[in-house]
């Protein structure tokens, strides 16, 4: 399987699960049968159902994971010192 080729194919739920889980080697067989369902694949199942992941696959995800990281922290609250330098 190439994640990077049917990441937008993925619903926003199955990528969240990629990303929370960025170090796993094989994808379980429910995912995978989410994935298959979501993108028409279903070539890249092994003999217990699940899907292993490149080393290809694995970069693409901390990558996706470290820009969703970048734009939360862009966009979540900011905070200001309140307190002036002393007078």
């Amino acid at each position: 399987m190439h994640i990077k080729e049917f990441w937008d194919q993925l619903s926003p739920d199955t990528q969240q699960w990629l990303i929370d889980n960025p170090g796993t080697m094989i994808v379980p067989r429910t995912v995978t049968a989410i994935i298959n369902g979501e993108t028409g694949e279903s070539d890249a199942v092994d003999a217990h159902g699940g899907t292993h992941l490149t080393d290809e696959d694995r970069h693409f995800i901390h990558e996706q994971a470290r820009a969703r990281a970048g734009s939360a922290a862009a966009d979540g609250p900011k905070f200001f010192d309140s307190v002036g330098p002393a007078d």
